[in-house]
């Protein structure tokens, strides 16, 4: 599932996962039954051992319960998007290459096919009263997105504009033994 590696290095304490995979997407930030409005967030699944190590660290882990109860429940740890003190690296990529999306554009991660996440995790360490604990910030994600078969077999082909007048709007009807200005590659049945 997820590795976890700790950074040993200036930023200490921060968290990397390579190929892992993110649930409870809200990067617009959209108002819900678990969400404010405004609030940008994700969560991460993570594996027992991964989990249990970051819960004795102070994370504050959450578990899913299993569906099935031959099944395992599901830990994992909620991730906060904020873009006020210091705004996280958000990468998109591609079979061609990475396209790197800011604050207005990333609501693009609700919906877009993911086929793993690279990323690095910030604590914020936090303390109200007598109680504390470790809250996690993203500082850097790759997405990695699970291309369509029918993209990538297309991905050549220029875009042209839809002014360019070549755009078909609604069914096409083709009379029998009508000649075409183009070529088609069909069969008229009726």
């Amino acid at each position: 599932m997820t590795e976890l590696v700790r950074v040993q290095n200036a930023n200490a304490g921060n968290l990397v996962m390579e190929g892992a995979t993110i649930i409870f997407r809200n990067f617009a930030g959209k108002e819900g039954k678990y969400n404010r409005e405004g609030d940008r967030n994700f969560c991460v699944l993570l594996d027992v051992q991964t989990a249990q190590q970051m819960a004795d660290d102070g994370w504050n882990i959450k578990t899913l319960k299993a569906r099935d109860s031959s099944d395992p429940d599901q830990p994992y740890i909620q991730v906060s998007v904020g873009f006020k003190n210091r705004p996280p690296a958000v990468w998109l990529v591609t079979r061609k290459g990475k396209t790197a999306i800011d604050e207005e554009a990333l609501d693009v991660l609700d919906w877009v096919d993911i086929a793993s996440v690279d990323l690095t995790i910030r604590p914020y360490k936090w303390e109200v009263g007598d109680k504390s604990g470790i809250k996690a910030y993203l500082k850097t994600i790759f997405v990695i997105v699970d291309e369509d078969i029918l993209v990538r077999k297309y991905e050549d082909l220029e875009e042209l504009p839809s002014s360019s007048g070549r755009v078909v709007e609604g069914p096409i009807a083709i009379e029998s033994g009508a000649r075409m200005e183009y070529d088609f590659d069909a069969e008229v049945v009726e």
